[in-house]
């Protein structure tokens, strides 16, 4: 697979990028091994960009990824760039934000051994802690990329006052947002700011959770441990209603030698300013066919149907730590 700059890192990462927050327990019982197969399966493809998370499961996404990618992780390092986040904690089984220096701290040195490697690619925080100053933030991640325990330095669900004064005190490299053709708040100024100031975006759920997959119908159901099952995104009239949209969306898909997955995914690549977008899946045929996203080139036309299709969804968000 082709690679491509991420902003103005220097990194080189392929436009498709494995996530794995469905291995850190919010999607469902997690088979190891299975998981394991997936990750390797996923560089089977050519895939060099990994993403993962304190967050997914506390170290258990993380110790995944590290087992899979033991191989090249220690021979290799340079063959494969890790992305991972910090800055959420979970007491008594509550989730809370928090980015301070000394947690931070804490967890980059968690990843690191969960990981197995010696340095993390590129470090992001995963929600903006309205407890901790933005500036104190930065000059954390700031210090530690100084000491080499991290590259590069990026932000997750951050807008752009939040970025702005992130950079106040450190250079904001990348931005993580939530993106796809039924959440698409970003478009407004998220994006151009990113794009004027060329930070690197990789797009997390450009599959809408799943639903622009393809396989889901009025009949689905979730497990009761899959976040899904208790998101009003994914019953009742909103799902019949985006349901009928991605059927709509297949069609126009097939028309054009693709999958609606495919498309959706496509559709997310052709924003100018995302240069990844992040798809996580337990099966490798699930997988290699999001992949030949890369090579679906969609015409501005194309575009505007997608747009005037998509337009008669409902948006479709994702759960936060609130």
């Amino acid at each position: 697979m082709r690679t491509v700059p991420l902003g103005r890192t220097g990194l080189l990462v392929t436009p498709i990028c494995y996530g794995t927050w469905q291995f850190g327990g919010d999607w469902g019982t997690v088979d190891e091994r299975a998981a394991i197969e997936a990750i390797q399966g996923a560089r089977d493809l050519g895939i060099n960009f990994f993403d993962t998370a304190r967050g997914y499961g506390f170290g258990v996404s993380e110790r995944l990824l590290g087992r899979a990618l033991a191989d090249e992780l220690g021979t290799s390092r340079d063959s494969v760039v890790i992305a991972t986040k910090g800055g959420l904690r979970e007491d008594g089984g509550v989730l809370s934000r928090d980015s301070s220096p000394a947690w931070l701290r804490q967890e980059v040195e968690q990843s690191l051994s969960a990981l197995g490697i010696d340095h993390i690619d590129l470090y992001q925080i995963h929600w903006p802690d309205p407890r901790t100053p933005l500036a104190d933030t930065a000059a954390a991640l700031g210090d530690m990329i100084r000491e080499g325990l991290i590259r590069h330095a990026g932000v997750s669900n951050f807008d752009v006052e939040e970025m702005r004064e992130f950079g106040e005190t450190l250079r904001v490299e990348t931005l993580q947002p939530p993106y796809h053709l039924f959440e698409r708040d970003i478009e407004t100024d998220v994006l151009p700011y990113c794009a004027e100031r060329g930070i690197g975006v990789l797009a997390y759920g450009p599959l809408a959770h799943g639903l622009l997959g393809g396989a889901f119908d009025e009949y689905t159901t979730f497990p009761a441990d899959d976040w899904r099952s208790v998101s009003p995104d994914f019953t009742g009239e909103t799902f019949r209603r985006n349901l009928a949209v991605v059927g709509l969306l297949r069609e126009f898909a097939r028309r054009k030698g693709a999958t609606v997955g495919q498309l959706a995914v496509a559709w997310v690549l052709a924003a100018p300013a995302v240069d990844a977008a992040i798809v996580g899946s337990r099966r490798h045929a699930h997988l290699k066919e999001s992949a030949g996203a890369v090579d679906l080139e969609l015409t501005g036309d194309d575009l505007a149907e997608i747009d005037r299709i998509a337009s008669a969804a409902s948006p479709v968000t994702g759960p936060r730590p609130d």
